[in-house]
């Protein structure tokens, strides 16, 4: 069961999307709340999988701050941006705040079922674009530098995993290998890059061309077999 906290100062808001959650298999609505404030304080006492964050509540209690505050205290806690917003600072913020990803208000059923149980697994939720308007994120790179380079050809391949934004569990599979060696390479990809989260990564990986789907749609088969524990 996927628990779930909703954070929004519009009680029709919250309530219309508590009730379309609830309806949704193999989730629960644990908590709601009307502030930033709010959100933090009952996230660590009822300890949800997945904070849905709206990103404009009041000035002094905004979304962008509480998700700070959640990350820091909860890593283990996923916040999903709740946003009409389409201004590239608030949602730079946001990511930089440690928010997993953004869910449009209005979005149907499918998308936010889809987006919650990605955050959930650890994945990421970005749309089609953000990325390349977020670029703002990343550290300067002299034109024509490869950020990449001290990237070993496994530690390519799962960076580019987790730019389509998959969780461990799912890159272990697609790739063959187990999940602490995944786990073990991210943490690797983490340290090497200018980065400091999978979020950033994820972005940085797009800006470098990485996480993008071949002609069919798929994602592409490691270049050769891999046999953990190869390096």
């Amino acid at each position: 069961m996927i628990r779930v906290l909703v954070a929004d100062d519009n009680a029709a808001f919250r309530f219309g999307l508590g009730t379309l959650l609830g309806a949704l298999p193999d989730l629960t609505v644990v908590a709601e709340a009307a502030t930033g404030d709010e959100a933090v304080v009952r996230a660590l006492r009822e300890r949800p999988d997945v904070v849905l964050m709206d990103l404009d509540m009041a000035a002094a209690d905004d979304g962008i701050t509480a998700t700070g505050r959640l990350t820091q205290s909860a890593p283990d806690i996923g916040v999903l941006i709740l946003t009409m917003s389409d201004s590239e600072e608030q949602l730079g913020a946001a990511l930089r705040a440690g928010a997993r990803g953004f869910l449009v208000k209005g979005a149907s059923r499918a998308e936010v079922d889809r987006a919650v149980r990605t955050v959930a697994a650890g994945g990421l939720v970005l749309g089609p674009g953000l990325a390349r308007r977020l670029g703002v994120l990343m550290q300067a790179t002299p034109p024509g530098a490869d950020v990449l380079a001290a990237l070993t050809r496994r530690e390519r391949e799962v960076l580019d995993l987790v730019a389509r934004g998959m969780d461990n569990a799912a890159i272990a599979r697609r790739l063959v290998l187990s999940p602490k060696t995944v786990r073990n390479t991210v943490s690797a990809v983490l340290t090497k890059l200018p980065v400091e989260d999978r979020v950033q990564a994820a972005l940085l990986a797009r800006e470098c061309g990485l996480g993008v789907a071949d002609s069919a749609g798929g994602v592409p088969g490691p270049s050769r077999p891999n046999r953990d524990p190869d390096p």
